[in-house]
């Protein structure tokens, strides 16, 4: 929103917690482009903010492009049981095509499937770490950390976006966020810019290493400069 200040709702020791969670993540291997996969609650309650993951994931693409490399899966879930996942995409135009063709859908959250996707991705080839932006949880917390349990496993952290404050859904995403080293962040309406960089962060360290988000943080300062220092010291 025009005029306001971004924040994370959760306040600056929320942010910390992630920028510390992050700093852990392992890098891939050098020469090596990065892999990375894009969850995203495409239920109804989503569609307002639609556009704007969209625009989200391209510059994701672009800032890792410039230290090495990324490769993005789009993962998504929508009306009755309906969980798809996009091919692996090496540049944003044709993703931000495939995102742009999909209507959100009222149904029930199913979070435990694209955790269970993400794991298979694992097991063919290394995925450095998943990201996923949703509101809500309606599935049973067990299940879903049954789920992150196994992508724990695979060696896949979750980085759990959460938009907005409900209760349930902030203790899902902490959980799975815990069990697979992974790292929780809510935001809301007025954080876009704050939410583009940390994601842009989460990119350019699986694309590029410490190196290369450390670069990142000396030209966009802020809530990225305070990641790299702590990766830095990592």
């Amino acid at each position: 929103m025009a005029g306001k200040t971004p924040k994370i709702v959760g306040g600056p020791g929320e942010v910390d917690a992630f920028l510390r969670k992050l700093s852990l993540t392992p890098a891939p291997a050098s020469g090596k482009r990065g892999r990375l996969i894009f969850a995203l609650d495409a239920t109804m309650s989503r569609q307002p903010t639609w556009d704007r993951a969209c625009h989200i994931q391209a510059d994701m693409f672009r800032e890792a492009d410039a230290v090495g490399g990324l490769d993005i899966k789009l993962v998504f879930f929508r009306g009755y049981r309906e969980c798809k996942a996009s091919p692996w995409y090496g540049q944003s135009a044709p993703l931000t095509r495939a995102m742009t063709s999909i209507q959100c859908q009222g149904g029930y959250t199913q979070i435990a499937r694209v955790l269970k996707r993400a794991s298979k991705e694992a097991r063919e080839a290394k995925v450095n770490a998943l990201v996923y932006v949703g509101d809500s949880c309606e599935e049973e917390i067990d299940a879903v950390c049954a789920a992150a349990g196994e992508l724990a496993l695979s060696g896949v952290p979750a980085f759990m976006f959460q938009e907005g404050g409900d209760p349930y859904a902030q203790s899902v995403f902490r959980e799975v966020a815990r069990l697979t080293g992974g790292a929780w962040c809510p935001f809301d309406g007025d954080s876009a810019g704050q939410l583009r960089e940390l994601l842009s962060a989460v990119a350019i360290f699986a694309a590029g290493g410490r190196k290369a988000l450390s670069d990142y943080g000396n030209r966009q300062g802020g809530e990225v400069l305070r990641l790299a220092k702590l990766v830095a010291g990592g």
